[in-house]
């Protein structure tokens, strides 16, 4: 079936200036004008909208959907498998957050008493199933088990200075990593100190600090849109420079 640009906005519940937007970016191109200079929409092109509007549920940004659906490794039936999840964890999240709410309410009332690591455990429990549902499956194929389950473990006993180290540590790492980009060096001394702070923020997740592990996670930085889409997000080519910068680093120190 198809449907003009009224016609679609209306189906989807998008604004038709949207759908001007999203064709004047080149994200979503009408399948043909008619003869009357209208915009005409096929079947394609409303599974394409449907996949954009899925992705901006997952806060996307329109920048990051762009070189998602046009990397040459897209598959829609792999990416609404991955939105499923995204949607099944999105609740489990809710479901973990209404529960830290209420206890927390419980302790105001005084009907119970809360520890500080109670306090912080749903947030814990949200990250490591933030990473599992993003990330779980394929890390689980490269990594093994043993390795993501001993991560999850190191996740659950951070303290709350070690999450206020993490945080600073994640801050200081994509500052460098931004100055250090710009001398288009990775072997340099900026280079290097992004893949040190790398390794140091890596080592609060994982059971044991693997330089092999480490170059096989930047090379993921390079080859999977999701993660090259974040790094580039500030700058394209980040991803490439850092992965650069860990393979100098990997190779030279131990």
């Amino acid at each position: 079936m198809e449907y003009t640009i009224n016609k679609l906005a209306q189906l989807a519940g998008v604004s038709t200036r949207t759908l001007r937007y999203y064709d004047k970016l080149g994200l979503l191109r009408p399948a043909r004008i008619s003869s009357s200079g209208y915009r005409i929409y096929g079947p394609r092109e409303v599974d394409r909208l449907q996949q954009i509007m899925l992705y901006r549920e997952l806060d996307l940004s329109l920048d990051d959907i762009d070189k998602i659906l046009k990397s040459s490794g897209f598959d829609a039936a792999r990416a609404l498998h991955q939105h499923l999840s995204c949607l099944h964890q999105r609740r489990r999240e809710l479901d973990l957050l209404i529960e830290t709410v209420m206890n927390t309410i419980a302790e105001k009332e005084g009907k119970i008493v809360m520890s500080d690591k109670e306090k912080f455990e749903g947030f814990k429990n949200k990250l490591i199933q933030d990473n599992e549902a993003q990330y779980g499956g394929e890390a689980r194929h490269r990594w093994g088990d043993h390795a993501i389950n001993g991560s999850n473990a190191k996740i659950r006993g951070m303290s709350i200075a070690d999450q206020e180290r993490l945080n600073a540590l994640t801050a200081e790492l994509y500052s460098t990593l931004r100055q250090a980009f710009a001398t288009g060096d990775p072997a340099s001394g900026l280079g290097q100190e992004a893949a040190r702070l790398h390794k140091e923020w890596l080592c609060f997740f994982w059971h044991e600090y693997n330089p092999d592990a480490h170059r096989s996670l930047a090379e993921m930085y390079v080859d999977d849109p999701r993660f090259t889409a974040h790094y580039d997000k500030a700058q394209p080519g980040t991803a490439v420079f850092l992965r650069d910068a860990i393979r100098i680093f990997t190779c030279t120190k131990k």
